[in-house]
């Protein structure tokens, strides 16, 4: 039976992005330039799937995913579906449990894994997530704290990181 993933493109604080969702969940949440762009990527990533587009009844999953973006400490309670290798699901399970308003190098979670000489793998895993913000890979810094790449922006992961610790500074005071 072929896979059918159903995706919309949803507006946000910080530009356009894509949602798209299997039967398990949440696979893809990116941030894209145009439409047509983020529909072959989708064809090209889930070659053997069915993608049918669904803007209305991925509203409900849209609203939240923008909400996130503008709070990206909250969790929006949507079922995630990772595809990646067993590094790469392991790689993010690790980011997931880094908390919102913090940072962690590269190399702290590599060490986390038990593969401290990896910090190079867990980059290449970061370069690969698919979704943004709720597998956080804006959360990971050079080890000397200061900002890298990130794969939907530096202005944006700057960003996330500033309203991140902006919601901790508040729940703190």
């Amino acid at each position: 039976m072929t896979e059918i993933i159903r995706y919309a493109l949803g507006e946000s604080s910080l530009g356009t992005f894509v949602a798209a969702t299997s039967a398990r969940g949440l696979v893809a949440f990116e941030f894209v330039d145009t439409g047509p762009a983020a529909a072959l990527a989708l064809g090209a990533r889930f070659a053997g799937a069915a993608l049918v587009e669904d803007a209305a009844g991925l509203r409900p999953v849209l609203d939240a995913l923008a909400a996130v973006i503008d709070n990206p400490a909250t969790d929006p309670g949507l079922p995630l579906d990772p595809r990646g290798t067993d590094y790469q699901i392991r790689v993010w399970e690790a980011l997931r449990s880094v908390p919102a308003g913090r940072t962690t190098s590269y190399g702290e979670i590599a060490a986390r894994l038990g593969t401290p000489r990896e910090a190079r793998e867990v980059g290449e895993a970061c370069a690969a997530n698919t979704i943004a913000i709720l597998i956080p890979c804006h959360r990971v810094v050079k080890k000397d704290g200061s900002l890298s790449g990130y794969r939907w922006g530096f202005r944006r992961k700057r960003q996330l990181i500033a309203r991140e610790q902006a919601a901790a500074a508040f729940q703190l005071a």
